[in-house]
């Protein structure tokens, strides 16, 4: 369904002022879809990105997301690209789509997508292409936002109240695009950052005049997250070059907000078209989150927005990916200008009790998965341990903080 993203915000005023709640607008049958903070007060989101499904990776990588949800229990989950193999054969890539998809639809939580570098790059399917059939299912709350705008998957989710009265909170869902002219990442464009300022100001318009305080979630981290960090002229251990100037090196700045732990370099794209001086303008935005960088799990403030990386949700087998996980958002409507993080690894997703119930209700594969996490990952998390303890004593240096 191709339509332009300001019809689809128009609309979406005019029902709210109408009193019905919908939030979000698919491209199969055009469904309401009710995005509402609970009968407690609380939101909670799960940052799902990088899964890079294949055949390879699928059944163990969905299997961990199926037991995140469960846990988790969340209202919405945002998945930002690089999501499956996008293969010759476009029933291929449908199958694998399928297999993450279906774990959202049969637990009924509402779920928007957008696109990362990988998606298509190569493979049978567009952008378009894909984002269609992601709508096919009725979980899907992604927007189609048609040719009026650069990319596949630039459009807003507002969050109603309990009471549903009234916008209380809102997720702004970019397409970063893929590659820039010369092969280097690529950023938001000038246009989807135009369409975003209009949209905030349409909804502090219809918020009494109110800012609606939002989450932005998108593929590649911007720019400025290297204006968040430390510069050093020299290499140290967990410091990292510069994306695009390799004679400079990168680190926690101990003077700045931080958590968590940066364990690769930022990669952001080369040009800037100013999204993230858009959002500092229109003091909207509480927290930019990002994926791209697999095994980062960190996030830095920078004039007054958080700029945040998740980690790759997916499990590959071997020990390394046992790092992987998602992220936990978590908002009150009582104070929506604050929010709740953490990242999750598949490391800690278990405990021998969890592990013993497996077997014990006969998941043959939950149980095997499960045991593999666990025990590859207790080396991953004892070497991740010592090997920051390490730093912290020889050098003084922080390089890990709380999540």
């Amino acid at each position: 369904m191709k339509v332009t993203k300001r019809l689809i915000s128009f609309l979406l005023a005019v029902v709210i002022m109408a009193g019905i709640s919908v939030t979000g607008v698919a491209a199969d049958a055009g469904a309401e879809k009710v995005l509402q903070f609970g009968t407690d007060g609380k939101f909670k989101i799960m940052h799902v990105t990088d899964t890079h499904l294949e055949y390879q990776n699928v059944e163990a990588s969905v299997w961990l997301i199926a037991q995140a949800c469960d846990k988790e229990q969340p209202d919405l989950v945002v998945i930002t690209g690089d999501n499956v193999q996008n293969y010759d054969d476009a029933s291929q890539t449908k199958e694998i789509i399928d297999k993450l998809m279906s774990v959202f639809e049969e637990r009924s939580i509402p779920t928007a997508v957008t696109f990362g570098n990988h998606d298509s790059e190569v493979g049978a399917m567009s952008r378009e292409d894909l984002m269609a059939y992601y709508n096919t299912y009725s979980c899907s709350v992604s927007v189609d936002d048609g040719e009026a705008l650069s990319g596949c998957g630039t459009y807003n989710l507002p969050i109603m109240s309990s009471d549903g009265s009234k916008v209380k909170f809102n997720v702004w869902v970019f397409d970063s695009n893929d590659y820039d002219e010369e092969g280097r990442y690529a950023y938001v464009k000038a246009d989807q950052v135009e369409w975003y300022k209009a949209t905030s100001d349409e909804l502090t318009a219809a918020n009494g005049g109110e800012k609606v305080y939002s989450f932005a979630f998108q593929h590649i981290i911007v720019p400025e997250v290297y204006e968040a960090l430390k510069k050093t002229d020299r290499k140290r251990l967990f410091s990292y070059s510069h994306m695009y100037n390799r004679d400079e090196y990168y680190m926690f700045d101990p003077n700045g907000v931080n958590y968590g732990t940066l364990n690769e370099i930022p990669c952001c794209g080369y040009h800037n078209d100013g999204q993230f001086d858009a959002m500092v303008e229109k003091g909207d935005v509480l927290a930019m989150f990002s994926g791209h960088d697999h095994t980062n799990a960190f996030g830095v403030k920078y004039k007054g927005i958080d700029i945040v990386n998740s980690l790759s949700t997916r499990y590959n087998g071997d020990t390394f990916s046992t790092q992987y996980g998602y992220r936990i958002l978590e908002v009150d409507e009582a104070d929506t200008s604050k929010y709740t993080s953490r990242a999750e690894h598949w490391y800690d997703m278990f405990t021998l009790e969890d592990i013993n119930a497996l077997r014990k209700a006969g998941d043959d594969f939950g149980y095997k998965t499960a045991l593999d996490v666990d025990f590859k990952g207790f080396f991953q998390k004892l070497g991740h341990i010592l090997g920051r303890g390490i730093v912290t004593i020889f050098s003084g240096r922080r390089v890990s903080y709380p999540d």
